[in-house]
């Protein structure tokens, strides 16, 4: 029985011959698919010559199939790991956006009776009112912007402007979004602002209406000219005091 085997290396010149109808490159591209050429050897040269023992070949044959079954079973177990990893985070991308435009898509009308206040103020030489509404947990749900001095176009555009600010609030658009947006405004009338005591200027109609909602319904105190009237010094409330807060805040506005 043989235990060794020797293999021997040969490096082989040879041309193929091949006969064409016509010199094009189309049949340049076609010979080397092409069978039909004649094979001649040029030369043959020995290169080396190696011997190997039999034992130590089925020896490394073994060791390199358990290396790539190995290597084959880990492959999987990543690819398993990351398609598990991949649909998580799909699912969880699914379910989110099914959630923002559930929330997005599903408008909360507000209700027939509402509560809400009415804020007249003056910029500059211009009066505004601004009319609030509110939903039953204190949310601001609609808005609507009355000026004097203004022209039909300025006073229309102001109105379809509050329209558009009220559907998006009873759609679900954070309050917060749209008073990052619009703060800090700058178009006339501007200047100083009598008839609010919590804002003293402001550089737009915009700017004025969005520093009230800021500071009337997120408790932006950043964006008030003066501080809030809290009462510090008082006793703690008594259980009768505490319920006819709660009943205050029901029936009355939260802008208050």
């Amino acid at each position: 029985m043989s235990k060794y085997i020797a293999e021997s290396f040969y490096t082989c010149l040879f041309k193929i011959t091949h006969n064409l109808q016509e010199l094009t490159n189309e049949a340049l591209q076609e010979i080397d698919s092409r069978k039909d050429g004649k094979v001649e050897v040029l030369d043959v040269k020995f290169n080396k010559r190696k011997t190997k023992s039999l034992a130590e070949l089925q020896a490394n044959k073994t060791q390199s199939k358990e290396e790539e079954v190995k290597e084959i079973s880990s492959q999987k177990i990543n690819e398993n790991i990351t398609s598990s990893i991949f649909n998580n985070i799909q699912d969880n991308k699914t379910s989110s956006l099914s959630i923002e435009n559930k929330a997005f898509s599903e408008r909360r009308k507000m209700p027939d009776r509402r509560k809400g206040y009415i804020q007249k103020a003056m910029i500059g030489d211009h009066k505004v009112y601004l009319h609030i509404g509110e939903y039953d947990d204190g949310r601001v749900g609609e808005i609507f912007i009355d000026t004097n001095k203004e022209g039909e176009l300025v006073r229309s555009l102001m109105n379809n402007f509050a329209i558009a600010i009220s559907l998006g609030l009873q759609y679900g658009v954070p309050l917060e979004e749209y008073v990052d947006a619009f703060i800090n405004t700058k178009f006339e009338p501007s200047g100083k602002v009598k008839g609010n005591d919590r804002i003293l200027s402001a550089s737009s109609i915009l700017d004025y209406l969005f520093r009230e909602l800021a500071i009337s319904y997120l408790g932006r105190e950043d964006l008030a000219h003066t501080p809030s009237i809290k009462k510090t010094d008082q006793a703690e409330d008594s259980e009768e005091n505490a319920q006819l807060i709660d009943v205050l805040k029901n029936i009355t506005s939260k802008g208050f």
